[in-house]
């Protein structure tokens, strides 16, 4: 019986951003993480937690994700073109963030909404949990889900509701 090798998963940063360094891990199927403000080695143990393999730093297959977060970033970008690769995470957990993509660049939706959509009505928390634990933010834009009183309720990524804030902030400028 031969075993198939895993393929490895590629990393790459962006040095500079207005949230810090950025961090992007790429599958065979696609994005996989992003996270900002932690060192590389932090980046590779917790993509290498979830994937189980080879971690290779590489820019070249990293370059279209690290650029469109760039120009994101740069308020030059409303939508992503990226594959997403949610491997692990349930079918619950990957619809709530397919809906999530859903919701369209310079506005919002609630953690009820999408629990609604999901067809759970009930389910406002379980969403919460699902955005919170998000592989991918930006890119998923979990920080456009609000609480049902249109408050800000957390934000998983470094800097918290401050960076989600920010984060609404340049969508609402963007938006003509």
């Amino acid at each position: 019986m031969s075993h198939q090798a895993i393929p490895p998963i590629y990393i790459g940063r962006l040095s500079s951003s207005p949230i810090g360094t950025l961090w992007v891990a790429v599958s065979d199927l696609g994005l996989a993480a992003v996270e900002w403000s932690m060192s590389q080695a932090d980046f590779s143990q917790l993509v290498g937690k979830r994937f189980h393999t080879e971690i290779v730093y590489d820019e070249s297959r990293t370059q279209d994700a690290l650029s469109q977060l760039s120009d994101y970033l740069a308020g030059s970008r409303r939508q992503f073109t990226l594959p997403l690769d949610l491997t692990g995470r349930s079918n619950f957990q990957q619809q709530v963030l397919h809906l999530t993509t859903q919701i369209p660049y310079g506005q919002t939706s609630t953690y009820k909404e999408i629990a609604s959509l999901s067809g759970r009505p009930h389910a406002a928390r379980a969403v919460g949990r699902v955005e919170a634990t998000n592989p991918i933010p930006l890119v998923i834009p979990c920080h456009r889900v609000l609480g049902s009183d249109g408050l800000l309720h957390g934000y998983g990524g470094p800097g918290g509701i401050k960076l989600k804030a920010w984060l609404l902030k340049l969508e609402e400028s963007s938006v003509k």
